[in-house]
């Protein structure tokens, strides 16, 4: 039976992705330096982080994902939280996006969109740390500390009623596969993005193509991709996820700043060819998907929007997802 992504793909042909929940709530005035980051308004202002999922909505996205990348057990209790009540924030994360979807739908017609699909994002157990480390990977933890993390996070995620986990921003492919070991244990729909450090291989170090080999044949797995990644690197990525994987593959990149993980603070690009040249190399590459991750907005989530538009309307409507497409021109 064919699951969630697979039929949101029938009906669109490709998808949008949201773009960054960090640098929207910035735009609304949210100072989140905080260890917390994102999730600290969970706790201060949930009502924001439903207008951001609207937000993204309106712009064109087509699935979202959860404020829950940074929201662990242990780094609520850290601030007072109960357990309890560090469980129930992270399920009511997702309950949030779910409200928000609701909302957005039911505020006028939408002829020409699908219902947006509901992302439930695990983050890798270095966001917890709040320190980068999710860019580097090699945590100096065992595999079994590692495993009861992710089992703990995807655990609330799924109860808070996400349609598909998302385990993002993955550094390395054994955390991956140890995400997808629980995920198919419990025989839930999930997809897995990895970082980069450039065009071929993961912030640990692994090559991408090896981590898509290393993933095929799993039933519950819906999609692979690459997020939180340069964007420069992001077409040669997508090439070989498709040329070695089995699943269809999603990019949401940054916008190409540089972070600074003690500052916590961007650095902008020396130099941008602009997010819909980006989103419509990705498209070409082979993406399924393409939205924006760190840095991004609505304008980049709608220029995917446009690209995806431009490229359905001039490709082959009976072409494979997987079909390598001729070489990429940048269209101004």
């Amino acid at each position: 039976m064919a699951g969630k992504i697979q039929n949101l793909l029938s009906e669109t042909g490709r998808f949008v992705i949201d773009g960054s929940m960090s640098s929207a709530l910035e735009e609304m005035g949210c100072d989140l330096n905080d260890s917390l980051w994102t999730a600290k308004m969970l706790l201060e202002s949930p009502e924001m982080i439903k207008e951001v999922h609207k937000y993204y909505f309106r712009a064109g996205a087509d699935c979202g994902i959860t404020c829950t990348y940074q929201a662990t057990v242990d780094g609520f209790m850290r601030k007072g939280l109960s357990r309890k009540a560090a469980e129930d924030t992270i399920r009511n994360a997702v309950r949030l996006f779910l409200e928000a979807r609701d909302e957005w739908w039911n505020e006028e017609e939408h002829p020409d969109r699908a219902y947006p699909l509901c992302l439930g994002s695990v983050g890798p157990y270095g966001a917890c740390l709040a320190d980068g480390s999710e860019y580097r990977g090699n945590y100096g933890i065992s595999r079994d500390e590692l495993k009861d993390f992710h089992e703990t996070q995807i655990r609330l995620v799924h109860e808070g009623g996400a349609d598909v986990i998302l385990c993002e921003t993955v550094p390395s492919l054994e955390e991956a596969l140890i995400q997808s070991e629980i995920c198919e244990e419990k025989g839930l729909e999930y997809w897995i993005s990895f970082s980069c450090q450039d065009g071929h291989r993961t912030c640990e170090g692994q090559e991408i193509g090896d981590c898509a080999e290393a993933l095929r044949d799993r039933p519950h797995l819906q999609m692979i991709g690459v997020n939180c990644t340069m964007p420069q690197y992001v077409e040669s990525l997508i090439r070989e996820m498709v040329e070695k994987g089995d699943r269809p593959v999603a990019a949401y990149p940054n916008n190409g700043s540089v972070y600074d993980p003690v500052t916590k603070t961007w650095r902008a690009p020396e130099a941008w060819q602009g997010f819909y040249n980006y989103a419509l190399s990705y498209y070409r590459a082979g993406a399924a998907a393409v939205g924006g991750c760190c840095t991004t907005l609505a304008p980049e989530v709608s220029a995917a929007r446009r690209a995806r538009d431009y490229f359905l309307a001039v490709r082959p409507k009976q072409a494979s997802m997987f079909d390598l497409p001729l070489p990429v021109k940048v269209w101004k």
